[in-house]
């Protein structure tokens, strides 16, 4: 109970601008949780998907697979349905590569979507807690110079430790959407390497099996 009257008076001392950094972290943890989920459930599918179709690939069944990935909206079936889209009428390699870089370039707008503004969040908190801090400073100095001057230390040093709240509490938001910014681009940026690993090792099997055609 102790420590719930301590952040209690901590966010009261603060002020106004205690509020809107709130509300920041509100919408910037909503955003994490969102996305973190997300993300992990597009690794797990797309790594279900890719086991489920290596073996189709591998005996060139292109139809089938072609089948199979127009059933889900999976970032591994949107970069795969472009390549197997092009196997049969492509002439060369690259014209496959084309195709699934294409698809790629779908998927990453979709994979980054709303992490960027984590860090942003992270700004703006600490922008909102130095200007409550200032405006905080300005208002003590103003109380300060109509006191009693044997009541102005007292009263500037309790001033100014509650304006350093709206700073603090800041920091306190900003950091931990940092560190959460950092975890989600790494893991989209695995994800992201996943699926271009993923369709170099599509491009060779097309390229293995149209060897011995060509022969």
């Amino acid at each position: 109970m102790n420590t719930y009257s301590v952040i209690v008076r901590f966010f009261q001392e603060g002020g106004i601008f205690m509020y809107p950094i709130m509300l920041v972290m509100a919408v910037g943890l909503a955003i994490s949780v969102e996305r973190y989920l997300y993300l992990s459930r597009s690794r797990s599918v797309n790594r279900k998907i890719w086991d489920e179709l290596m073996p189709v690939l591998q005996s060139g069944k292109y139809q089938q697979a072609m089948t199979a990935v127009a059933k889900s909206d999976a970032a591994i079936c949107k970069i795969l349905g472009y390549g197997l889209s092009r196997v049969r009428t492509a002439r060369r390699r690259e014209d496959i590569e084309m195709a699934m870089e294409e698809g790629l370039m779908e998927i990453i707008p979709r994979m980054e979507k709303r992490t960027h503004y984590l860090a942003s969040f992270a700004n703006i908190a600490t922008l909102l807690g130095l200007l409550g801090t200032i405006i905080g400073l300005i208002q003590a100095f103003t109380a300060v110079a109509n006191a009693n001057p044997a009541e102005k230390a007292e009263l500037l040093s309790s001033s100014i430790s509650v304006a350093m709240n709206t700073t603090a509490f800041g920091l306190i938001v900003a950091i931990p959407l940092l560190l959460i910014y950092s975890v989600l681009q790494s893991k989209t940026t695995q994800i992201v390497d996943s699926l271009e690993m993923a369709s170099v090792k599509f491009l060779n099997m097309v390229t293995e099996r149209s060897k011995p055609e060509a022969a």
